[in-house]
């Protein structure tokens, strides 16, 4: 792991306030012009239980504006974000937003993230976000790791996605996206499922295909939706 030289910490401090006036310029300008699906979530958090948000990588942007208003709303919600000094500014913006970071990756300490994962969802209440395709891909395959994290802890997956009426598609694995300002958003939420404890691994496919199943339906209902909005 690299360390976090003097001119590293002098370059976060700068960059920190200018990736969050870049999202708060976008956040602010785009508007939210349906949320379809929340009584899912209103019937997910009515439990007061931890859960588990579902969406694509390459939806971060406005997926996380949503959960800013979750964290508003009382909720604990946190973000599995990389160890390394490249997670810094992430952690530090997602602390900013009152959300919890857990330090982690699924790629490089993946046993030590699910463990660290189970403790904030079974033993502090904390939901945690989940980029079901990340962090390398491939682009909108959900990973078996969300259906195992919600069968050991009992913690419903909560699926959501989002699209913009006008946005900038990165050059990257995921295609990020990001809306441009004053852009017509329409964010998309399915119905929470459960993953049953007690199934063997071969029984845990048909949860991981429903899931991706229906990501990949919220985005396309999200399109729809958003191309016909006023």
């Amino acid at each position: 792991m690299r360390e976090m030289t003097p001119g590293r910490r002098l370059a976060y401090a700068l960059l920190k306030p200018i990736a969050n006036l870049i999202f708060n310029i976008i956040w602010s300008t785009c508007r939210v012009v349906r949320i379809e699906g929340e009584e899912h979530v209103e019937q997910i958090t009515a439990t007061h239980k931890p859960f588990i948000p579902c969406y694509w990588h390459q939806h971060h942007f406005f997926c996380t504006w949503y959960m800013r208003q979750l964290i508003k709303r009382g909720h604990k919600i946190g973000f599995l974000i990389s160890p390394s000094v490249d997670g810094e500014i992430p952690a530090r913006l997602a602390q900013d937003w009152g959300g919890v970071v857990i330090r982690g990756s699924t790629t490089r300490t993946g046993a030590q993230a699910m463990r660290d994962m189970y403790n904030v969802v079974v033993k502090q209440g904390i939901s945690p976000v989940s980029t079901s395709d990340g962090p390398t891909g491939p682009l909108h395959v959900f990973k078996i790791g969300d259906i195992l994290l919600s069968q050991f802890t009992q913690a419903p997956l909560l699926p959501l996605s989002y699209a913009a009426s006008r946005a900038w598609h990165l050059k990257s694995w995921d295609r990020f996206i990001i809306p441009k300002p004053f852009a017509r958003i329409v964010i998309t939420i399915g119905a929470p499922l459960s993953v049953p404890k007690g199934l063997m691994a071969e029984d845990l496919e048909p949860y991981r295909q429903q899931m991706q199943n229906t990501l990949r339906e919220l985005t396309q209902a999200a399109e729809t939706l958003v191309n016909s909005a006023p």
